[in-house]
């Protein structure tokens, strides 16, 4: 390997006594002499980027940007290929004489295999590399959409969406993995933002029946061909900018080990993971062609089979259950309920829309989800004064706050038949509160945050429109869903109350042992 002598190496080489402590979700990020730190309260750098130009925490922010609309896009594109199409249930169900029940399935079946698919590629791309599972991604993605365009048959239509939808779910996973070079809330912002906003594409789908004899009698599959064109350009764009993330980083156990201490938060100590000593010499950074090849070394450190197990056992853990049942219901509500009911709703008598513009349901998620992105920085604000507040000590439920107005936004907006969108608020927020309490294996915990959100949103449509034949919109929506939704959000008053509690609770537990002793990836790498 090429190697700079120390002179050589200009790059700025990060110092920071920040270290999370026994407790997960508790870090010490008040800044020591001589640290570096970022934001507005002077705290030390964490997670702490090693001397190697090649880890991703030394990228430029040129660099992580690229990557960073990339895979948001793709998340984008691949959600709204999924989700999108929801405005062609009933015409579906007359070209394929089939109920608009069955027709459904079309769209609530390649969206339970859109979080299933992160069981199978997650623990792939650990093995073998995020960057060739990136690619295979898209080619399958890409494949698969093409393949739906052509469909003339029901079963042939299922089959092609379900293998789009499996291939392009674990995008939501790269996100996490390749920006969390970025704050916390910042890339769990930027990554619900896009796949939240993927919801909107029955608006495009809509639309684009109104155009389809200008365009040579497409009907619906001209949405497809749209997706298909889109998939290409991020397959090229992915292939030039998107770079192996895999990148070995020191473990807690390892860290710990440095540590003359018992590695609490409660008092600095004179060293700390970032006090280590530069080797003389340190990598060369890759070269631009180094960076484009698709395949990655195997990490033989990695069980695929285990990586495949290990994530179910996160269901019992409190915080990511709030997740799973959190997001299960958003998208359950905003991305599958509405986009399955307003269409024939709408289009039925007494209101008589036309089928093209069925999709002007988006038009409100657009609304909701921009109003909501508003305040998405607000706990990246709030968060860090109550850390300086308590003497440079960050618990993982100071950002839980800024949640209380959402909490009762979204269940309103339900009953008032809108999409509630507030609850995205709600949503980021708990998925950045879970990441700050868990930092270990996190490529594991989202495994079980897709699977579970999924099943509860799969289970809340598969017979969505049967219930609301059987019981009415107003019991089913403004009743049942919403009385969910605020069972669900007043858990934040839980977590708020007795978060900590909670945390070291289940950092006690012969559960938390297995996993502390089986850590495969740290947060940021």
């Amino acid at each position: 390997m090429d190697l700079l002598t120390y002179d050589e190496y200009s790059r700025h080489l990060v110092h920071s006594h920040a270290h999370e402590g026994d407790i997960p979700g508790s870090v010490y990020l008040k800044a020591e002499d001589g640290d570096d730190t970022k934001g507005t309260y002077g705290q030390a750098i964490f997670p702490i980027p090693s001397d190697d130009p090649n880890d991703p925490l030394q990228w430029n922010n040129t660099k992580k940007t690229i990557i960073l609309i990339i895979c948001c896009l793709y998340s984008f594109i691949s959600n709204s290929a999924t989700l999108g199409p929801s405005v062609y249930i009933g015409i579906w169900a007359e070209e394929f004489s089939v109920s608009p029940s069955t027709s459904s399935g079309l769209l609530s079946y390649p969206n339970l295999a859109y979080g299933f698919g992160s069981l199978f590629l997650v623990p792939l791309y650990l093995k073998i590399g995020r960057r060739p599972v990136m690619l295979g991604s898209l080619v399958v993605f890409l494949a698969g959409l093409i393949a739906a365009s052509q469909c003339t048959t029901f079963n042939s239509l299922m089959i092609s969406r379900v293998i789009h939808a499996f291939a392009s779910g674990v995008v939501r996973r790269f996100q996490f993995s390749w920006l969390t070079t970025y704050s916390s809330c910042t890339s769990v912002a930027s990554a619900l933002v896009s796949l939240c906003m993927g919801a909107t594409g029955p608006l495009y789908a809509g639309y684009m029946l109104a155009g389809y004899m200008l365009a040579g009698g497409y009907s619906w599959r001209l949405y497809f061909y749209v997706e298909i064109a889109f998939a290409g350009a991020l397959l090229l764009a992915a292939f030039f900018f998107v770079e192996e993330s895999a990148y070995k980083r020191a473990t807690p156990q390892e860290d710990h080990a440095e540590k003359p201490n018992n590695g609490t938060v409660d008092s600095p100590t004179k060293e700390k993971p970032g006090d280590t000593i530069h080797s003389v010499a340190v990598p060369m950074r890759k070269s631009f062609l180094q960076t484009l090849n698709p395949w990655s070394s195997i990490d033989h450190e990695v069980s695929f089979l285990m990586t495949m197990i290990r994530p179910f056992t996160y269901f019992v853990v409190p915080a990511v259950f709030w997740v799973i049942t959190t997001y299960g219901i958003c998208i359950g509500l905003g991305a599958v309920t509405f986009n399955y009911t307003f269409p024939l709703k709408i289009t039925a008598p007494p209101y008589n829309w036309s089928e093209t513009n069925s999709g002007l349901i988006a038009v409100a998620s657009i609304i909701g989800y921009s109003l909501a992105t508003l305040f998405a920085s607000s706990s990246d604000a709030v968060a860090p004064y109550l850390t300086r507040k308590n003497d440079g000590v960050r618990e993982a439920e100071m950002r839980l706050s800024v949640m209380l107005p959402a909490m009762l936004i979204a269940p309103a907006g339900l009953v008032l038949r809108g999409n509630g969108d507030m609850g995205f608020l709600l949503l980021f927020l708990v998925y950045a509160h879970s990441i700050d309490s868990y930092y270990a294996n996190t490529s594991e915990m989202l495994i079980a945050m897709n699977l579970g959100k999924q099943a509860i949103a799969f289970g809340m449509a598969i017979y969505l429109l049967d219930w609301i034949l059987q019981y009415g919109f107003a019991v089913m929506i403004a009743g049942v869903f919403t009385g969910l939704l605020l069972a669900n959000n007043l858990l934040l008053l839980v977590f708020m109350i007795w978060g900590k509690r909670i945390r070291v609770w289940t950092s006690k537990t012969w559960l938390a042992q297995v996993h502390k002793s089986t850590i495969t990836q740290v947060m940021g790498h």
